[in-house]
């Protein structure tokens, strides 16, 4: 796994911890469910108990792999200069083919969100901006194609 995998902005490691917390308190009403089932009798056709057990066994996965994502985590606190594109800014970039301007925040991976314009800095246009400066014209090689951005701004907050 690369470095680039594991850094995640300080409000991407709050919004971890909070999904370990809201599926813990799922925990206790699982396990009830899983008691309920045991207690119907004949565990070898009981799909309620293989569904109950299924679904305790789904969440200690999922609270397994988040704790190990924080575990990993390398936060890396929001830059306080705005001279080059770091992990944590927004970014605006011109798309040169057809001039559209979008405004995307560059975040670890763990905390991608396209529908938020959350975008990886080892996504192409991620790792293409980092380190660059205002008025940069930078390409960009991607599976579907190579294009062109130009960056118009760089802040710390949107």
């Amino acid at each position: 796994m690369s470095n680039e995998q594991n850094k995640i902005t300080p409000a991407g490691l709050k919004e971890l911890k909070r999904e370990v917390e809201a599926t813990k308190e799922q925990r206790p009403t699982l396990i009830k469910a899983l008691q309920h089932a045991r207690s119907l009798g004949d565990l070898s056709e009981n799909a309620e108990y293989s569904s109950a057990k299924r679904d305790l066994r789904h969440l200690e996965s999922r609270l397994r792999f988040l704790n190990k994502k924080i575990q990993y985590a390398e936060v890396v606190a929001s830059p306080v200069s705005t001279n080059k594109v770091k992990l944590g800014h927004f970014v605006t970039v011109e798309f040169l083919d057809d001039a559209d301007q979008v405004t995307y925040q560059i975040v670890g991976q763990q905390e991608v969100d396209l529908k938020q314009a959350k975008i990886s800095l080892s996504s192409p246009l991620g790792k293409a901006l980092l380190n660059h400066r205002v008025d940069d014209v930078i390409s960009i090689k991607a599976p579907a194609g190579d294009y062109q951005v130009k960056i118009i701004g760089i802040k710390n907050k949107s």
